[in-house]
């Protein structure tokens, strides 16, 4: 890999890791423009940029993090779902990984969005949670259970807790800023298990690790700028858009699905 795909693939996973679109998506496609063939390796490095995401959530979510030990708890709440079935169905998850299931993935994903905004857009709907630290034990644990979704690939981790968050009764801004923080223990789980199952190709591919950090770093700074634009979005526009750009991008993996992979 050269510096200009590790720059271009740590844009696209900084500016879509948070966003409700699907990461999977947008790097699979990403890379088959940039004519990356699927390999372990390439797969290492996708982790490793992952990390760059994950260290941009906690630098921006660093003063709640250290004075909320109730936050904390409803995080450990949230993940346990999906730590027990991701451990368990994780050979399965893999086999997964085909453009095709993306892409019918983000259409699905999509028309929900769509649903649920128009559900919510009904004068008669006000959210019941407005405070992140109103989130009730049982929202967390029904949000951290939905999460469980985004092992398919195209579904979208952010999607899949987002809109859950919205039928639980968050508004947009509390939904979002829960599922941001809800990626710390999920993401770093699943970057530590993925680079223990592939430790061997990482100690081949170690003459390319600065090729991995720069990558990671174009992450952080990326996913650190959008997670705060992101937030003020929410707060005034709804999540509409991002159901239609799923749906255009989930028929644009259709139409290159016979090249890919």
């Amino acid at each position: 890999m050269d510096i200009i795909s590790a720059i271009i693939l740590g844009i696209v996973e900084g500016l879509t890791e948070f966003l409700p679109v699907s990461s999977t998506g947008h790097m699979i496609l990403t890379s088959h423009f940039l004519g990356l063939e699927q390999t372990q390796a390439l797969k290492c490095f996708e982790v490793v940029i992952q990390l760059g995401s994950i260290l941009a959530v906690i630098w921006a979510f660093k003063e709640r993090l250290t004075s909320d030990i109730n936050l904390w708890i409803k995080l450990i709440i949230g993940f346990i779902p999906t730590a027990i079935i991701g451990f368990l169905a994780y050979k399965h998850i893999k086999e997964l990984f085909n453009p095709n299931t993306v892409a019918y993935m983000l259409i699905i994903g999509g028309i929900i969005f769509i649903i649920v905004e128009l559900f919510q857009k009904r004068p008669s709907y006000t959210p019941t949670t407005n405070h992140l630290h109103n989130l009730s034990y049982k929202q967390a644990f029904i949000i951290g259970l939905s999460q469980c979704l985004a092992m398919i690939p195209g579904t979208s981790r952010s999607g899949s807790t987002i809109i859950t968050g919205l039928l639980c009764g968050l508004n947009r801004e509390v939904a979002a800023r829960f599922s941001f923080l809800l990626a710390i223990p999920t993401m770093l789980a699943a970057a530590t298990y993925d680079s223990y199952k592939n430790r061997d190709i990482f100690i081949t591919n170690l003459d390319q690790i600065w090729i991995f950090l720069l990558g990671s770093a174009v992450a952080f700074i990326v996913a650190l700028a959008i997670i705060k634009l992101f937030l003020r979005f929410v707060a005034h526009f709804s999540y509409i858009s991002f159901g239609v750009y799923r749906i255009i991008l989930g028929l644009v993996f259709l139409l290159f699905a016979p090249t890919i992979i």
